[in-house]
């Protein structure tokens, strides 16, 4: 299972490593809603949640699709800026319809909106938008409604809350590791001048490799997901980005849509992580969990799961199986007790037991959250 970027022919002045402050902050973004899938700043996550203001807090829960289980791609900018302000200029200049085309994917794995693609029903595509914000409660729901009908006005609170994020807590943040990344993207445009794309790519993470054969050259990154864009489509497309992060560790975060630059957004200095602190489990158990993993349509669901709660339709839907398929599934899962589940009102949502599956291993769960 590979995501692939076509690069035959592209020049090598488009491809570009560079820090971007709002990917980082959106990294951070994602750190205060799932901080279980960052031990390494689980301590800077408390005390930065612990000292939020309740106004702001509100706010983040409010519109934390835009980061928590999938990143909507304006925040990995394909054409990072140094300033915040600049890069929030940029998208400030994206059309109505493309902003909320990718606000709305709220399911890791889940189809995008198709609004203006040829046969699509946009219709049809937002009534499923907003089912899957209902499934994550009245408040999220409330703001995709406003955000379909006056996306304007959200699009002007969702800037306001991201500068108000910038004075909170992240511009501290970022002038600790500003100068770290900008020296890890020297690094890797430097290794990249001198001795190619394999060995930049071989720096940025083993998950990366190059294939070159008579189709073309091509960048695999090594995820559980099956998808494939191209960096020599087009203006939107002309070209490959690489964003180094601290606070995105350990994911290997990817913009593949249609339309957009392809970017990949990578971890820096990674270091192993004692995750698990536990008793260990019996060993039957343990054989319980590694079969549950074992079948590649577990591990799909489960690269879902691990990033946020969902319901059955919404894993169903995004890897194109039938909700019985889903529930047999989740119920080996659930025997082997890798499963949380909760209910709010009428919608049962499941999440992967992060510390469960960490005991079994560190490079499977960063393989699931990759």
């Amino acid at each position: 299972m590979t995501l692939t970027i076509d690069i035959t022919g592209m020049p090598a002045e488009r491809c570009v490593f560079a820090p971007s402050p709002l990917a980082e902050l959106t990294s951070m973004l994602h750190v205060l809603a799932e901080p279980t899938h960052h031990p390494a700043v689980q301590a800077w996550a408390a005390a930065t949640l612990a000292g939020l203001k309740p106004a702001l807090a509100d706010r983040l829960l409010e519109a934390e699709f835009l980061w928590r289980s999938s990143r909507a791609d304006f925040l990995v900018p394909g054409r990072p800026r140094p300033t915040l302000t600049a890069e929030l200029d940029a998208v400030d200049a994206i059309p109505d319809e493309t902003y909320v085309a990718a606000a709305l994917v709220m399911s890791c794995g889940s189809p995008r909106l198709t609004a203006g693609a040829p046969g699509s029903d946009l219709g049809r595509d937002l009534d499923r938008a907003l089912e899957l914000a209902q499934a994550r409660g009245p408040r999220q729901a409330a703001f995709a409604e406003r955000l379909i009908t006056d996306p304007a006005a959200v699009r002007a609170a969702v800037r306001d809350l991201l500068e108000e994020c910038a004075d909170a807590f992240f511009l501290d943040a970022w002038r600790q590791v500003e100068h770290q990344l900008a020296a890890d993207a020297r690094h890797k445009a430097d290794l990249f001048a001198r001795h190619g794309m394999q060995a930049a790519l071989a720096a940025v993470s083993p998950a990366i490799t190059l294939t070159s054969d008579a189709g073309g050259d091509r960048i695999r990154l090594d995820k559980l997901q099956d998808n494939a864009t191209s960096a020599v489509s087009g203006s939107a497309g002309d070209g490959v980005t690489f964003i180094p992060s601290v606070y995105g560790r350990p994911h290997l975060l990817t913009v593949h849509a249609p339309g957009w630059r392809p970017v990949v957004q990578y971890p820096v200095a990674e270091r192993h992580q004692d995750w698990h602190q536990g008793r260990p489990a019996p060993i039957d158990l343990v054989r319980l969990r590694l079969d549950a993993f074992a079948h590649p349509v577990r591990q799909r669901l489960c690269r879902t799961l691990a990033r946020g709660p969902h319901t059955t339709g919404e894993l169903a839907e995004a890897w194109h199986l039938t909700a019985p398929e889903v529930s047999r599934h989740l119920a080996v899962l659930k025997k082997a007790g890798l499963l949380q589940t909760t209910r709010r009102g009428r919608y049962v949502r499941h999440h992967l037991d992060i510390t469960a599956t960490a005991a079994l291993g560190v490079d499977l769960l960063a393989a699931l959250l990759r």
